[in-house]
């Protein structure tokens, strides 16, 4: 018998989204058709073109050659909007681990060695990074520097001081890269007007379209990959578990496997996920100053607490020495209708739309006297997740389907491993305890289940 999951009512990306500073540059595949009509059948189909479609495609490739080296299976990404014009493309372009944010929690509930699995992998990020970008010569504005968490709060600084130690207690060997600083060092140690405490780990910044539409462009020549853009899903049907057909308004196309890197547009196709993988809108920013003026130094990257403790800002400088600076919770968390639960990235968020303005004045030291300002500001959808753990292995009971998404607005030190875990599962049939993924993130029909019967919002709203 064959079974249908249409998608339902805004459940798809809008049309005219905000433009991000990322986007400035559009490179020659961003609306790209590899073939005027849609292939009638494909090995693999891939639903989303952003970081995670385009690095499990990549990896599928690595991974799949016959004798002579070329690939053996046909592989489809079909992408609704424009390549990387996501969340990928709207994010704050931070590969930073979060080691004393996440990790106590998920060792709180699942215990010391699952959440260390968590650590070592998003810490083990920044040496892929490198190496892919050196072996691949990728031009993506890599930088290797730390993140500094800044706590404005003397009970919050105590407690991330409480947190460090605990870590260093148990072990674990990333704890070693962590540095505590506090009292009035921790003003000169991280730039930040008034700090009371930091931690610091190694970490990164980059331009994550471009990382992206390079890896396209390899994945492209090896002519195994077809990219649609401008196609969206609209329903999978599967007639047996190597049997699928994926539905869009250009035609459908059958295939033997399915895999969704569609994150918070996640329910649209999986129903089952709308609890799991949450859409929440956010705003992000880019701050310059006028031409010919000479900003300050900023050196690291940053975690930036409120005085108040509601909520946070992640903030990169880039090459040019111009500001990405995101998150603004503090403005709008209790505003649930402009960011809970939407798909719309076309319109800011009205009660954040100006937080950002003087922000480099009022926090760094040195910025007092510029003329810093907010040149572009736009939305981006995450897929929140409920239990703040990603979704990453074959989908619970929909043979041939697998699953990369639920990134809680954390993707980049968990999505391009994460993408080689699920090609080994996908091209190699392997199972999931045999692709050296953190165990965490297998999704599972429990974790589907406690979404579906638990509090409301889980982790998201807490």
């Amino acid at each position: 018998m064959e079974s249908s999951v249409e998608h339902l009512p805004s459940s798809l990306p809008v049309d005219n989204p905000t433009t991000p500073f990322w986007r400035t540059e559009l490179h020659e595949l961003d609306e790209h058709r590899s073939s005027p009509e849609l292939p009638h059948k494909s090995d693999i189909v891939i639903i989303g073109a952003g970081h995670a479609g385009v690095s499990i495609a990549y990896h599928l490739l690595k991974s799949d050659k016959d004798a002579e080296g070329e690939p053996k299976s046909s592989i489809t990404i079909l992408e609704a909007r424009q390549v990387c014009s996501g969340a990928t493309g709207r994010n704050g372009g931070h590969l930073r681990p979060d080691l004393y944010g996440r990790i106590p929690k998920y060792m709180k509930r699942h215990g010391v060695e699952a959440a260390a699995e968590v650590g070592n992998f998003e810490v083990a990020h920044i040496q892929a990074f490198n190496k892919l970008i050196s072996e691949e010569n990728i031009d993506c504005d890599l930088v290797i520097t730390r993140s500094m968490n800044v706590y404005l709060n003397a009970d919050e600084a105590n407690q991330a001081r409480e947190t460090y130690e605990s870590l260093a207690a148990q072990g674990l060997s990333f704890t070693d890269d962590i540095q505590y600083t506090s009292g009035k060092l921790a003003e000169a140690a991280s730039g930040i007007k008034d700090a009371k405490a930091c931690l610091s780990c190694t970490a990164g910044s980059l331009w994550p379209y471009k990382l992206v539409t390079s890896l396209l462009t390899k994945v492209l020549e090896t002519g195994a990959v077809n990219l649609q853009t401008l196609t969206p899903v609209t329903s999978v049907t599967s007639e047996a578990p190597d049997s699928h057909r994926v539905h869009t308004p250009r035609g459908s196309i059958r295939t033997k496997k399915v895999v969704y890197a569609t994150n918070a547009y996640t329910f649209g196709l999986l129903p089952e996920y709308r609890e799991s993988i949450v859409p929440c809108r956010g705003i992000c920013c880019h701050i310059a100053l006028p031409e010919g003026q000479e900003p300050p130094s900023v050196s690291y990257t940053y975690i930036l607490g409120t005085e108040d403790r509601n909520g946070s800002s992640y903030l990169i400088s880039r090459p040019d020495r111009t500001i990405i600076v995101g998150g603004a919770q503090k403005s709008f968390k209790g505003f649930r209708n402009q960011w809970y639960n939407v798909v719309d990235d076309s319109t800011l968020i009205e009660p954040a739309r100006s937080y950002y303005d003087g922000y480099m004045q009022r926090t760094f030291r040195g910025w007092d006297t510029t003329d810093a300002h907010v040149k572009e500001i736009w939305t981006g959808i995450m897929g929140y997740s409920y239990d703040s753990l990603p979704h990453v292995s074959d989908i619970p009971g929909r043979p041939g389907q697998y699953i990369c998404g639920g990134f809680d607005g954390h993707g980049m030190p968990i999505i391009f491993l994460a993408a080689r875990g699920l090609a080994q599962m996908i091209r190699m049939g392997k199972k999931f305890e045999e692709v050296n993924l953190p165990r965490l993130y297998k999704s599972t029909a429990e974790r589907l289940r406690a979404a579906q019967n638990g509090k409301e919002g889980g982790d998201i709203l807490a």
